[in-house]
């Protein structure tokens, strides 16, 4: 069996996380992984994480299983935080937990297969480089619309006029906020006008929800989500709490189906169960016990607010810190647009060549598509890091501006 076996080129990403820690630098820069740091260079764990944990200990919950659905309070207590305290979105959703956020979409790519088997699915060119992987890998099709323009801005008509291509039933996969890898986001008319695309075309929406919190804080960032669920009858949604509650090693996710009303979600949670069933059939509980211990208890809940608003604000921070030091260098146009992006990341105009170059020269590490992590930056970083990109595109995008 294992003679039949075709070697599989390694993930790029993991790979490059590879060759920095074997790099024996003392000034490498790590801005690969999406994962946030403090001004220390640390991932944190929370204070209302390791306070939610105490209690949890401390009362000694039974490790027996939650069910396929997994812990319905996390459930409840997501939805609540992704849809507001609306009751009419509340009754046309049900929410499941999932392992991560990737687990939810592929779970929610399955869905998709078995309910629509014929849709396509629709992403952002620029976009998260595993939606691709993980839509395909459930049978589905993949189209592509335009994202960003030149200038490093949303190219709104582009947007539109790509999905105007879209057949009823196909799938518009849409970043919640923090479009990954540009940092590019939609402004609430554009979420309008793509509500209007989908409701005119029967289009659905399928909204991956990885960074909440971190664009403009938490009740804006589900500004969008909220203009379509109001909008249209079905909307998918893939949640995350690694970013934004600091749970990443503990994979907590939920998927979540939207309907035009409660009946129309009889089916759905038992479909969603029997794909589970035959996968993972229920996902850990810890991280999921987490979040709804913070979300359910008034303290907590405030606690993590405070910290996810600081963890905000360091981003804001190193973005508008890391523009000045390119606009002092004399950088290209082109590199100084970071501090209009939001969240973790940001795209860089460099090609293959100049991140490569990046990386061998000062030993600085981006994506082979030109991501970097803005949340990945040291203060101490930020002027190296600025020197390096002056030089590196200097070569690459023309002379300084």
């Amino acid at each position: 069996m294992l003679t039949t076996l075709a070697t599989v080129t390694p993930d790029p990403l993991w790979g490059l996380t590879a060759a920095f820690r074997a790099d024996p630098r003392p000034n490498k820069v790590d801005l690969v992984v999406g994962v946030y740091r403090d001004e220390t260079g640390r991932t944190p764990v929370m204070a209302a994480v390791k306070m939610a944990e105490a209690r949890l200990a401390a009362a000694g919950v039974s490790k027996a299983y939650r069910g396929l659905a997994g812990n319905t309070e996390f459930n409840a207590g997501l939805a609540a935080l992704l849809l507001g305290r609306d009751t009419g979105r509340l009754a046309r959703q049900y929410t499941m937990q999932t392992v991560g956020g990737t687990g939810a979409l592929r779970l929610l790519a399955d869905f998709i297969a078995v309910a629509s088997p014929g849709a396509r699915v629709w992403v952002s060119d620029p976009g998260y480089v595993n939606h691709v992987p993980i839509m395909r890998a459930a049978g589905l099709t993949v189209e592509r619309y335009r994202w960003q323009a030149d200038g490093g801005a949303l190219d709104a008509d582009a947007v539109l006029a790509d999905l105007a291509a879209a057949r009823a039933g196909d799938i518009v996969l849409l970043h919640g906020c923090c479009h990954n890898p540009t940092g590019i986001d939609m402004e609430i008319g554009v979420w309008q006008a793509v509500a209007e695309r989908c409701a005119k075309q029967g289009l659905v929406p399928l909204v991956d929800m990885a960074y909440l919190g971190l664009a403009e804080g938490l009740e804006p960032d589900t500004e969008g989500l909220r203009q379509l669920v109001d909008a249209l009858d079905t909307v998918l949604v893939a949640a995350s709490c690694s970013k934004s509650m600091g749970l990443y090693c503990e994979r907590t996710g939920a998927a979540m189906v939207i309907g035009k009303n409660m009946a129309s979600l009889q089916p759905v949670g038992g479909v969603l169960e029997r794909i589970t069933r035959s996968n993972y059939s229920m996902p850990p509980d810890h991280g999921a016990a987490i979040v709804a211990a913070i979300l359910a208890d008034a303290a907590l809940t405030a606690c993590w607010r405070d910290e996810l608003e600081h963890m905000r604000q360091r981003i804001v921070g190193n973005r508008r810190r890391l523009d000045d030091a390119l606009a002092g260098l004399g950088a290209p146009a082109a590199l100084q647009n970071l501090s209009r992006h939001k969240g973790m990341f940001s795209m860089l105009p460099l090609d293959v060549d100049a991140m490569e170059r990046l990386r061998v020269d000062h030993a600085i590490y981006g994506t082979q598509g030109g991501r970097i992590n803005i949340a990945g930056l040291a203060p101490d970083q930020i002027d190296r890091v600025a020197g390096a990109l002056v030089a590196v595109a200097s070569e690459t995008i023309g002379t300084p501006a």
